[in-house]
């Protein structure tokens, strides 16, 4: 198994134990502080698999950071805080945390909070990627109903000749059924 890149962004560690710990278990570490910085850049640069926060308590600008990794590198995130409140759990779960530790650095718990972390970012992708081929695979079903429709109209086939038409183009044209029904649609719509 390859070595984990990890990302510490540390608002309380002045003793580094976080760091030590994490190169202990054998991960390659890079630890900032917590300070104005292009998160976008470092996370380009450093390529982390995954990225810890260690702070008090995560206020705006964290969550903002947050919802930054998520949109736009997908990464998994653990935080480890002192702050316990429901509603900052809340705000921390919904900004994309994917394991929020209260008052638990504890060495001998990091690696295992971190795996679990990992698992669960990449079972949440999962879902997340099952999630969207359904959604298009429902829009593209509208779709082949419509273009169906069309050519039932227009041509005066039946469902079941229009479905083998609208498929015979899909695969001449080497495109799928879908974008095939859409390219039927717009055609319509353009020789109204």
């Amino acid at each position: 198994m390859a070595t984990l890149n990890v990302l510490v962004i540390d608002e309380l560690d002045t003793d580094r134990v976080l760091e030590t710990c994490l190169r202990q278990q054998g991960y390659e570490v890079a630890t900032l502080k917590l300070q104005k910085l292009n998160l976008g850049e470092v996370i380009a640069h450093l390529r982390p698999d995954v990225v810890i926060l260690n702070l008090y308590s995560p206020n705006d600008t964290v969550l903002k950071m947050i919802r930054t990794i998520n949109q736009q590198h997908s990464l998994p995130v653990v935080m480890f805080a002192e702050d316990q409140q429901t509603g900052t759990i809340n705000e921390v779960i919904r900004a994309g945390v994917s394991a929020y530790i209260v008052d638990g650095l504890e060495p001998r718990r990091i690696k295992t909070i971190v795996e679990v972390a990992i698992a669960r970012f990449k079972e949440q992708q999962h879902l997340l990627d099952e999630l969207k081929k359904a959604k298009t695979q429902l829009e593209d079903r509208k779709y082949i109903d419509r273009a169906k429709a069309l050519l039932i109209q227009s041509k005066g086939y039946s469902e079941d000749e229009a479905y083998h038409a609208l498929r015979k183009l899909a695969m001449d044209r080497k495109v799928s059924l879908g974008d095939m029904a859409r390219n039927v649609i717009a055609m319509a719509e353009w020789l109204k």
